[in-house]
């Protein structure tokens, strides 16, 4: 995925899942993406899994090789038998070196379980009325092309996630939080949410363990900052 990152990934599907939107979404684009400020960089989101092992760290140096994850000391070296050492093949000039997979990852090599979440509920909250348009997903699949990531985000759109399933696991109440904040303002945009949305987010709010209080309180400090960004 050469030296596309996180904030690449995510942001790039955020723009497109707002930019298929009929919702005016300036303010939520700065909210969520707008530079070093925003909520993307500046929440837990990004941090999960270390960057996500950046999502593939950086591309090759001049060899082409791939930076190794971190793993345990490797034991000492069995005696090999005698005779000439052969060395491996040089990578071919200009070769694209694919990235080794992230361990537990799912659905796309080099992405991370977590990261694939955030992907998973930024889809899932594009369609949050109960579906999403061509004119919506080619929005989605144009951002994410133009950041080298359309084959990753193809296969969820084809085989989107229950908010059940995208959900599980998640133990860290911040993270909690900042996923509804993520889903939340990209369902209401620069206005209003709709019945339909409304429903979306209250199950979203059931299956994160978030309880009336809390729902209200980062549904008003989303819609603060989002107001804020937009008269920037």
């Amino acid at each position: 995925m050469d030296s596309l990152n996180v904030e690449q990934l995510i942001g790039s599907v955020i723009q497109g899942a707002l930019g298929g939107k009929r919702k005016k979404s300036r303010g939520v684009a700065r909210f969520l993406t707008g530079g070093r400020s925003s909520f993307l960089n500046a929440s837990t989101l990004l941090a999960l899994g270390g960057l996500a092992w950046g999502v593939y760290e950086t591309m090759t140096q001049a060899a082409g090789t791939p930076a190794a994850p971190p793993g345990p000391t490797p034991a000492a070296p069995r005696p090999v038998a005698s005779g000439p050492v052969v060395p491996p093949p040089l990578p071919t000039s200009g070769a694209v070196v694919a990235p080794p997979p992230l361990p537990g990852s799912v659905g796309a090599p080099g992405v991370s379980p977590e990261v694939l979440r955030v992907l998973r509920l930024t889809l899932s909250a594009a369609s949050a009325d109960g579906v999403l348009s061509a004119h919506e997903r080619d929005a989605i699949l144009a951002q994410a092309r133009s950041v080298g990531a359309e084959a990753i985000v193809t296969p969820e759109l084809e085989a989107p996630r229950s908010l059940a399933e995208i959900a599980a696991g998640v133990a860290d109440p911040r993270v909690r939080e900042d996923l509804y904040t993520l889903a939340f303002s990209i369902v209401r945009a620069d206005e209003q949410v709709l019945d339909g949305e409304r429903r979306y987010l209250d199950e979203l709010a059931r299956h994160l363990g978030l309880d009336a209080a809390t729902v209200t309180r980062l549904e008003q400090q989303a819609a603060t900052r989002i107001a804020e960004a937009s008269g920037m």
